[in-house]
């Protein structure tokens, strides 16, 4: 065969050889669209902020992913108590979870930043600074060395107190055992106030105070009507603080096993799902009270004068908790002058 010959041949190969890896690479990219993802996403709550928002932003991911990502949501705890979602979600056995962040205080102990008393004046204000950039670049970047990603930041309500007898008055609360989240800064709050924190996952609550563990709770009535605590307990003391803000963590190694384009639906879905949800947070919480008083229940505000001592109290609760912490007096500090910056609208 002439040398001609020889080098038609060469060259037919190459180019079968080229197009056949143009061919893989092309079935490549068609398969990975064709993937299916898996994305459980797990609350502590029913009927409120939180498992409404896992319902809104399961729908935004599935409808924007054009059914790529398959999305399942269980509220009320159905996957675990808060610390069992917490790890499910860092090491992948759940994908996504919507939770207050100073449950997180494990993993880093600025987790529990948004959970100082006095940060916030009201429900419009706490969405302020759940959205305030600096915020939200220090609270969502907690985690990443702990398998986590975090997407977004949202006010759920106004704290308040359930108990079995009324509490009307500041020292009503002396002697009382009080369920926290698990926060320093809450058990510190509640240690001046002349109660005894008990921190304690939601799922544990309600038969606490049934079987009187527990003299109250530190939740808000979103979850005290959406869960049936009526059934328990017909006293809840409106102190509104600390405000229950929740945070929206990623299992990383997931996130990072998704397409770029997938990637950028569950940033986009997950940010844009935490403002859309104001509003209807803002309206969970008027239905909750509405509905707490309905089923027999008491809404108790403690009178004008007694409300801001008990802030002047908790004012420094922060402060104080965190100054000898350099970590996390650095983030309170991050935290707190938002919070200042964000106290007025900006249309005032």
């Amino acid at each position: 065969m002439s040398f001609r010959g020889t080098e038609f041949i060469a060259r037919a190969v190459a180019a079968g050889g080229a197009l056949a890896l143009t061919l893989a690479m092309t079935l490549g990219v068609a398969l990975a669209q064709d993937k299916t993802y898996v994305m459980k996403i797990s609350t502590p709550t029913l009927n409120a902020a939180p498992d409404r928002y896992a319902n809104n932003l399961a729908a935004a991911i599935a409808k924007d992913s054009g059914g790529r990502i398959k999305t399942e949501v269980y509220p009320a705890g159905q996957l675990g108590s808060i610390p069992r979602q917490i790890e499910g979600t860092q090491f992948g056995s759940i994908q996504c979870e919507v939770a207050p962040p100073e449950f997180m205080v494990g993993l880093d102990e600025r987790f529990e930043m948004m959970a100082a008393p006095g940060l916030v004046s009201s429900m419009e204000h706490g969405q302020r600074l759940a959205a305030d950039p600096a915020v939200l670049k220090l609270m969502l970047g907690l985690g990443a060395d702990k398998g986590l990603k975090g997407v977004g930041l949202f006010l759920g309500e106004p704290s308040g107190v359930i108990a079995k007898s009324p509490i009307r008055h500041l020292e009503d609360f002396k002697g009382k055992k009080i369920r926290t989240f698990a926060s320093q800064f809450q058990s510190t709050a509640w240690s001046r106030l002349g109660a005894t924190p008990i921190a304690m996952s939601l799922g544990d609550v309600l038969p606490a105070l049934q079987q009187g563990a527990i003299d109250g709770a530190v939740a808000g009535t979103q979850v005290y009507t959406g869960m049936h605590f009526y059934d328990a307990a017909k006293y809840v003391t409106m102190i509104g603080q600390p405000a229950i803000f929740l945070i929206v963590e990623i299992n990383r190694k997931w996130y990072e096993s998704l397409p770029a384009d997938l990637q950028q639906v569950v940033d986009k879905d997950a940010a844009a799902e935490s403002v859309a949800i104001n509003p209807i947070a803002i309206d969970l919480e008027n239905k909750a009270n509405k509905g707490w008083v309905d089923n027999g229940g008491e809404l108790i505000n403690l009178p004008p004068d007694e409300q801001a001592s008990l802030l002047k109290i908790l004012s420094s609760v922060g402060q104080d908790v965190s100054k000898t912490k350099p970590a996390l007096d650095a983030a309170y500090q991050v935290v707190s002058e938002a919070a200042q910056r964000t106290r007025q609208s900006p249309s005032q």
